[in-house]
C-alpha cells in the first residue's frame, strides 16, 4: 500500500466515440422495417373491423369516426419515428470495443468493450432472410441493459463479425 496513487485523469485527453465513423444499417433493411410497419399497421386496422363484424354493438358512428381519426394519425407518427430510427442507427468495431448508436428523440450510444463481451448470436428473421440480412446479438457481462442488437447487416458481413467477436472472446479465455 505505500506505492498507491491515485492521479486524477485529464478528461480532455480521452478518446472522444462521438469522432468514430459509425456504419448506417444496410439499405434493404429499410424495406424490412416497412414490412412490419405494414403489418401491424394492418393488425390495427384489421382488429377494430372484425370486432365490429363479431359484436356491432360495441361500435358506433362516433368509435368509427375516433378511429378513422386516430389511426391514420397513429399509423403516421410509427411511420415517422421508424424512418428517423432507422436512419440514425448505425455500428462501429474499434480495436478494443463495439459502438452501437440508435434512438429517435434522443441518440443513444452503447460502448461494449470486448472483455466484457460473453456470447455473440447472429439470427435472421423471416423477412430479414428473404432479402439476405441478419442481427447480430451480443450479450455482456453487464446484463441485459447491456446487451445489444445490431439489426439490418447482410448476412456475410454480420458471419464475419460475428467470427471477429467470437476470436476476441477467445483470445480473453
Amino acid at each position: 500500500m505505500e506505492n498507491f496513487t491515485n492521479d486524477t485523469i485529464d478528461t480532455n485527453h480521452l478518446p472522444k466515440f462521438e469522432e468514430v465513423a459509425f456504419t448506417g444499417l444496410h439499405p434493404k433493411y429499410f424495406k424490412v422495417v416497412l414490412i412490419n410497419l405494414l403489418i401491424v399497421i394492418s393488425i390495427l386496422i384489421l382488429v377494430p373491423s372484425l370486432v365490429s363484424v363479431l359484436k356491432p354493438e360495441l361500435f358506433s358512428g362516433r368509435i368509427w369516426m375516433i378511429l378513422g381519426i386516430l389511426l391514420p394519425i397513429i399509423s403516421t407518427l410509427i411511420i415517422v419515428f421508424s424512418i428517423i430510427g432507422f436512419k440514425k442507427k448505425g455500428f462501429a468495431f474499434r480495436n478494443h470495443d463495439v459502438l452501437f448508436r440508435h434512438g429517435v428523440i434522443a441518440t443513444n450510444t452503447i460502448v461494449i468493450p470486448y472483455n466484457r463481451v460473453q456470447h455473440v448470436a447472429l439470427h435472421e428473421g423471416l423477412v430479414s432472410r428473404y432479402f439476405g440480412l441478419a442481427k447480430i446479438e451480443i450479450f455482456t457481462a453487464g446484463g441485459s441493459s447491456s446487451d445489444i442488437e445490431i439489426p439490418g447487416i447482410e448476412k456475410e458481413q454480420a458471419e464475419n463479425i460475428k467470427q471477429l467477436l467470437m476470436g476476441k472472446i477467445q483470445k480473453q479465455l
